[in-house]
This record gives structure tokens, sequence and C-alpha cells, in this order.
């Protein structure tokens, strides 16, 4: 299944039609504004279009990057419960605020449960499939409608027809979600200012110098016999393409999935990323590679060619862009990139059990 990339100039063409918006609607206007009606707001999700509560006020948010997304469309107030919040923490206050992230009702520390959400009485779930949503879990979206709650799907995880994640060019999705949360929540000036925020560094990014031969990366989440990594339509694809470093995995179309160790060793990457995430602590991840025989030459593991970001980074949320300019330096730090003055806004110094990354020092 090929879907081809969307230019970025489209990225602002959302279908968002608010209620009440509907005076001096000319008949060039989205046809979702005919089916608009008062206290409702209709937005387009992973394809469906549906009707949300207009504003919604009462918002369960799961996993540190859709929190973050959230929180960027300045729906903060709007945060009934959140869960799978605490890993992400450090890095979440860091971007918005410790009074901000500490104020967040954290009803789960792991995934939520059907329970944790009917119990924090939402108007709306925002969640995706493998962050949250889950068949074998008996959590989804049908499931919560027949409660009367609404989903809202984060839109990289969106379904292919063969089941695969991944419908949308990652940074669309991004900036799909983070207009369609301003909407729903009445916050549309924010959203939009962050939209264009996000949408002036990457331009930044991508104008940048570029060297004679584009370097390649293989981005490590984690790993047993397979090693767990992204494809094209995760965050990482979009936070590589702007950097200006070629995924190792662009030519598989999902979002994260696993590969074998020897799809690395092919590889043979002029860098490495890991994703820090607990279960597999950075040192045990780069005992892994030297350990084993099919990645121990590599070159990027022999020369320590490593950049450690936190999970947050490397999910679909608004630290994406953050991520991006930490791999651009970091590019430039090893000699694979020319300098180009682009700087980091995130001082992730300040996270203090933050592993690796002794070229930011």
């Amino acid at each position: 299944m090929k879907i081809s990339r969307l230019a970025p100039a489209g990225l602002l063409t959302l279908a968002l039609v608010a209620a009440g918006c509907g005076s001096g609607t000319d008949s060039g206007a989205d046809a979702n504004s005919d089916s608009s009606s008062a206290g409702t707001v209709q937005l387009t999700n992973c394809g469906e279009t549906k009707q949300y509560p207009s504003p919604t006020t009462r918002l369960f948010v799961n996993d540190g990057n859709i929190i973050s997304i959230a929180l960027a469309a300045g729906a903060a107030d709007d945060i009934v419960a959140v869960s799978s919040m605490q890993r992400d923490r450090d890095v979440l206050a860091l971007k918005y605020g410790a009074e901000t992230v500490d104020g967040l009702n954290q009803v789960a520390e792991k995934y939520p449960t059907m329970e944790n959400i009917v119990a924090a009485s939402p108007q709306v779930v925002f969640a995706g499939w493998g962050y949250g949503f889950s068949e074998e879990k008996n959590l989804t979206p049908d499931g919560l409608s027949q409660q009367g709650i609404e989903s809202y799907l984060l839109s990289e995880t969106c379904r292919q027809d063969d089941g695969n994640r991944g419908t949308m060019d990652p940074w669309d999705a991004l900036t799909t979600d983070i207009a369609n949360v301003g909407e729903m929540t009445g916050h549309e000036e924010t959203a939009e200012s962050v939209v264009a925020d996000i949408n002036d560094r990457r331009q930044a990014l991508e104008q940048a110098p570029q060297a004679d031969t584009r370097p390649t990366a293989f981005l490590f989440d984690s790993s047993s016999d397979t090693i767990f990594s992204s494809g094209s339509f995760g965050a990482p694809q979009a936070m590589m393409d702007s950097a200006g470093v070629t995924n190792a995995l662009a030519d598989v179309e999902d979002t994260w999935t696993s590969v074998s160790w020897e799809r690395l060793a092919t590889a043979d990457p002029d860098i490495i990323f890991f994703v820090d995430y607990p279960g597999q602590s950075y040192d045990e991840k780069i005992e892994a590679l030297r350990s084993n025989d099919a990645t121990k030459d590599l070159a990027a593991v022999k020369e320590e060619r490593f950049v450690n970001l936190p999970y947050a980074m490397w999910t679909s949320g608004p630290l994406n862009i953050d991520g991006a300019e930490y791999l651009r330096v970091a590019l430039e730090h090893y000699g694979l990139q020319p300098a180009s003055g682009v700087q980091t806004r995130l001082d992730l110094s300040e996270l203090a059990d933050l592993p690796g990354n002794e070229w930011m020092k």
C-alpha cells in the first residue's frame, strides 16, 4: 500500500468546522458545515467524520506524547484525567512547566482500564491504537461509545487496510491533531500558533546546508531476538527527514514495528538513535549492540555515534520538532552534516536521568 506524502502547504487544510460559524458562509465553504449543530464541532479523524462536544471540557488523555498534544493545543484546563504520563513527566515539565504537568490528574500509571476512564466521566478520550486502545485489552473506541464517551484517535495510529498503522505524512498527522484538539476544546488560536511555530522551525531545518552524501540513521527502541524500531509513517521519519538524515527503515510502511538484527547490520548506519524508554536501559541497549555478532563491528557502534532522546520526543507530539533540532545538532557534531547555525530550544541537559549524549556537553 503506497501513500504519497503531502506537501507542507496542505498542513492546515483540515476538515474542521465549528458550530455557530455559519453566518457569512458561501457555497464554496467546507461541506462539513452543513451538518454542524449547536454544541458540537465536526472533525475528521482517521478518515471518519464525527461530532464532538463543543467545547470539550472533559478530556481523558493517555500517554505522554498525546498529553503533550493536548497541552500544546491549550487544553490543560480541559483535561479531566490522564494515564501513562509518569515516564514522561520530566520532559513534559521542561516543555510546559512543572506546575501545569503536576496539576494533571493521573488516574493510572500505565495504560488505563475501562473502569479508570468511566470513573473520570470524560466527554472524549484521546488515545491511539497501541497507545491505550487495544482489542486484546478490551479497550476500544466502540467500547467507549457504548458508555456514551467519544474517542479521538492519535492520527499517527490510523489503520491501513492491511492493519498496519499510519495513513498520513507524520508531520501532517501531528499538526492535524494539534489543530483538531484546539478546535474541539475551543483554543483554536493557541493551536494555530503552535502549528505555525512547528512549521517555521521545520522549514529552517530543511533549508539548512546539506552534506554531499546524506547520512543514514537507525532508530533503536529496544531489542530481543528482533529490534523494535519505526518505519515511514512514524514520527521518527518526519524528524529524520527534516534533520537531514535517511531513516534506514523508510521503506517499511508502518509506524512502530519489529525488524531483524540483520536489517540493522545491512543498513550499516552512520549514526544510531535511541528511544529512552523503560524496560531496557541505555547501557543495556549499547551492550546488546556490542555483543551481537551482526552489529558489533558496525562503525557507528565502534565509534559510539549515538543519540538518546526521551520517548515523548520520538512518538507523535509537538516535541518532535525539538527532537528534530537535536538530531541536526548531533549530525553536525559527528561531522555528518555541515554547520548550519540550527540551535535547540529545549535544554535536555536539565534532565538528570537522561543517560548518554556526551556530545551535548
